[in-house]
Formats: C-alpha cells, sequence, structure tokens
C-alpha cells in the first residue's frame, strides 16, 4: 500500500510556530536559499512551493530543491525553516547600505523588484570611498536596438534588434559621476560649467556632471576608485527598465513613451535646460531608480563602436568589438534635440575627445 511520505502540515506548522517563538539560528543567509519564490521573505508561500514539489527532483517554474541534492525533500524543508524570515541581503565590501529591498514607490514593477530580490544583494548602496550612490541592476534579457519616437526614426546602427541576455547583477551609479565627486578623487575640475547662473546657485555648482572628460581620462578615475564604466548593453538595459519605447517610464508614464513632447520630464536637453548642464536627479527617475539617463550630458560607456555590430553581436553579455577607433556614448545632453535622447541612440568619438556636454556614469560588480 502506498503511504504519502510528505510531513502532515501539523507537523510543518508546530517547526515553524517553535522556529517563530524560539528563533532558527541564524536569519536568511545572504543569497536567501529559501526564498523559493522571491519575495524578500522565506514564509508559508515558499514552504507551500517545497510541499507541493515534495519527491520531485525541483525543477519546475521555481527551485525548490533547497539544498541541491537533487531531490525535494526533508533536507529541504530543514533549510527552509532555519532561514524563515527576512531575508539579510548582501552588502559589497566596497558599500554601505543604504536600502537594502527596493523600494515599490521607485521601482514600481513587481517583476523588476522580485529580480533584484532574488538576487540576494542589497538594492541601494553607496560607494563609501566615494559617496557615489548605486541602484543594483539585476540579470535579465531584453530586446537591444531601434525604438523610434513619434518624431525620429532610428539610425542604421540601431539595427537590428536583437535579444541580449545580461546574466550576472551589476551596480550602477544613480546620477553622473559630479564636478565635486570627481574633484574629491582626482583633485581638480575639468569641467565648463563652474559658474552660477540663474538656474543653478553657487552652492549647487559642484552637483553639476563633471563634463570635459574623455573616455582615456576616466580612466583615472576608475582606477582609483574601482569603479567601472558599463557596456553599452548594460546601458540600454539599465535605461529601459522594462520598457521598450524611445523614452523611458517614469511616475505617471510607468510603461515609457514615444511622445517627444514628454522627454522634458526625464531630461534636460536642448532649449529646455537653458543650453547648460543642471544638477543632477532634477529630473524624474526610471523604473530602477536612476536619474539623467537621457539628457544632462553624453555618457561614456566601455565599448569600442562598431556600426555594423549588433548583426553579430553575442546573445550573452555582449562587449563591444575587440578594436576600434572611437567609443561609444549614450543618452544624448543638454545640446541635443530628443532623438539624440532615445534609449536605442549610439553616438560615438575618438576615446581622447572632451567636450563640455560629455560626461559619464560608473558602474560596479558586486
Amino acid at each position: 500500500m502506498h503511504m504519502d511520505r510528505r510531513p502532515s502540515i501539523f507537523s510543518v506548522l508546530l517547526v515553524a510556530v517553535l522556529l517563530a517563538v524560539f528563533g532558527g539560528g541564524e536569519r536568511a543567509s545572504a543569497q536567501c536559499p529559501g526564498d523559493v519564490i522571491p519575495s524578500g521573505n522565506v514564509d508559508g508561500v515558499d514552504l507551500s512551493a517545497v510541499l507541493g514539489a515534495w519527491g520531485s527532483d525541483g525543477s519546475g517554474a521555481y527551485n525548490t530543491d533547497v539544498n541541491g541534492d537533487g531531490v525535494v525533500g526533508g533536507a529541504d524543508l530543514t533549510a527552509l525553516l532555519a532561514s524563515w524570515g527576512p531575508c539579510v541581503p548582501s552588502v559589497p565590501a566596497w558599500a554601505t547600505l543604504l536600502e537594502a529591498a527596493p523600494n515599490p514607490n521607485v521601482v514600481t514593477s513587481a517583476s523588476l523588484r522580485q529580480a533584484i530580490t532574488a538576487t540576494g544583494l542589497a538594492w541601494r548602496v553607496k560607494d563609501t570611498a566615494t559617496q557615489i550612490e548605486m541602484m543594483l541592476i539585476p540579470p535579465g534579457t531584453f530586446n537591444m536596438g531601434c525604438s523610434a519616437s513619434q518624431w525620429y526614426g532610428c539610425n542604421s546602427d540601431e539595427n537590428p534588434v536583437h535579444q541580449v541576455t545580461l546574466p550576472n547583477a551589476f551596480y550602477l551609479g544613480r546620477y553622473e559621476v559630479t564636478q565635486a565627486q570627481w574633484q574629491a578623487s582626482m583633485g581638480s575640475n575639468p569641467s565648463s560649467f563652474q559658474s552660477a547662473s540663474a538656474e543653478v546657485p553657487l552652492a549647487q555648482v559642484p552637483q553639476r556632471p563633471v563634463e570635459q572628460v574623455s573616455w582615456n581620462t576616466i580612466q583615472g578615475f576608475l582606477s582609483q576608485t574601482g569603479m567601472r564604466l558599463p557596456t553599452e548593453a548594460e546601458w540600454e538595459y539599465a535605461y529601459r527598465a522594462g520598457t521598450t519605447t524611445a523614452f523611458h517610464g517614469y511616475t505617471g508614464q510607468l510603461s515609457g513613451t514615444n511622445d517627444d513632447n514628454l522627454l522634458g520630464n526625464i531630461a534636460w536637453f536642448n532649449s529646455q535646460g537653458g543650453f547648460q548642464t543642471r544638477v543632477v536627479g532634477g529630473k524624474l527617475g526610471n523604473g530602477f531608480g536612476l536619474h539623467d539617463m537621457s539628457g544632462n550630458v553624453w555618457e561614456w560607456v566601455n565599448d569600442w563602436y562598431g556600426s555594423n555590430y549588433y548583426p553579430t553581436s553575442p546573445l550573452v553579455n555582449p562587449q563591444g568589438p575587440s578594436s576600434g577607433s572611437s567609443r561609444v556614448l549614450r543618452g544624448g545632453n543638454w545640446y541635443d534635440y530628443s532623438d539624440i535622447c532615445r534609449a536605442s541612440n549610439r553616438f560615438n568619438f575618438n576615446p581622447g575627445f572632451s567636450f563640455n556636454g560629455v560626461g559619464f556614469r560608473v558602474a560596479r560588480t558586486p
């Protein structure tokens, strides 16, 4: 006669109650393996998933084989109950924690919040040495390339649209690197916009983005701080934050927009910005909590530029051509029109080029 060998619900609840009363030892680990259905908590939902997959190999939609021994059983139940409660995210050694879990008022997409939580890494941190605020960008897959706006089509180097997978989480600066942050690390300020204006009082000038920095010059800042530039694929994935439109989403337009008339909600550009850089973070952020991804200053990325790179680009973690004569910039600047500020627009300059509309945003590997 067949006997159901999964634990009775009474015994499971008894253990859960005992853990709640007397504690389960250490709380959930940094990677939170008991959080089978990622939510930031190990709870009854995860317990139900494990019980539902009892006796299987755990290869369903969620990884119910918590301990990785090839079968869902008592060892997985023990591991899950031992980590019962809130997950404790991992904070990189170089960082100071600001917020552990994604704020739903900033990361409004439930699927993006789940992806961030599933990494086991803290959502919002500050690089301790430079005080640069950084947001966690989770692994994911997206369509990279042409996103036309209502007024402008795409350039040939934005095609074909192709699926890209980024397998690893990374941190990206919430804002463009500021004049103050550059000065603190490098001891000087190369920027053109160092004076006050009617729109930017003197006390706020240090919070303008640093500009007049070439790709080559930036390498010294990166070496000194342990930072890096994002790849072109990382940059576009982070810009889009789950959207597929010409311009990323924001409060009131969460799915993004193709309407050039609405770009002013997220970007300082052309006459709308008064033909100058502005204090970082002055416009609405995207679905990852990133600001000024369009406008203010162009942002150098790490890749060499290739006008015909997309047709042969790797589908997983593309790094750009192996060589070239110019490096890629993204996002447009205070002088540009809306066509240059689109999610998929690509620009390029010699790596020694500097200009008062060119800056950068840093990335860091956890």
